[in-house]
């Protein structure tokens, strides 16, 4: 027996999300009958919301409702370390551990010739002209450790190189081909604290 229409439109959507296979989607759409009405208004306000409300940060590229995101208006954040980062939730990942007081710039991808992802193609050209303007005296590289990972990283290293500026990595704690995604925050946090300095090794 087909489901109505309202509810097979509703499965169709919840199985757009990532990981949400049909059986899912059909358990989560009847699911929704059951929530009151109040839930199910701020549910599909906050969808609404968040494509309204939601933007890029105009210096880092994060997620933000502002101009500016929170850390890249916070005066009291260290101004002269920037930690690069892959995307978004890369930024939030390092903002629960509290631990680095410092800005950061998200790149929007990494290089991967194989994908014909070239270093043009990510946000780099911005991060050169902050490292110029705001005079930061360090940048971590925190991307995954992936070949696409270590391409960038030593991507940037050799563009910074001559510098006067401290290039450091995130150490491997973090393992060979893990998705940040799934980096408990210890791990992530010992990873920031060992960084390496990458300086010397851009020749």
């Amino acid at each position: 027996m087909l489901y109505p229409k309202t509810i097979n439109d509703l499965i169709e959507c919840y199985k757009k999300l990532p990981g949400i296979g049909e059986k899912t989607a059909e358990r989560m759409a009847l699911y929704s009958l059951e929530l009151d009405q109040e839930i199910i208004d701020l549910f599909a306000q906050s969808l609404i919301d968040l494509k309204k409300n939601i933007k890029r940060c105009k210096k880092c590229n994060n997620l933000s409702q502002d101009d500016l995101c929170s850390i890249c208006s916070n005066s009291n954040r260290n101004n002269k370390v920037i930690c690069v980062v892959e995307e978004p939730k890369n930024v939030f990942q390092f903002e629960k551990i509290g631990t680095y007081h410092g800005l950061y710039h998200v790149l929007d991808g990494l290089i991967c010739p194989l994908e014909n992802k070239n270093p043009e193609d990510i946000n780099l050209e911005s991060l050169l002209d902050r490292i110029e303007k705001e005079k930061i005296e360090e940048v971590i590289i925190a991307v995954k450790p992936s070949i696409e990972g270590e391409t960038t990283a030593l991507y940037i290293s050799k563009i910074l190189e001559g510098k006067d500026i401290k290039i450091s990595k995130i150490a491997h704690g973090v393992p060979i081909g893990a998705d940040m995604d799934y980096v408990d925050a210890l791990t992530l946090e010992l990873a920031l604290e060992e960084r390496k300095d990458i300086t010397s090794h851009a020749e």
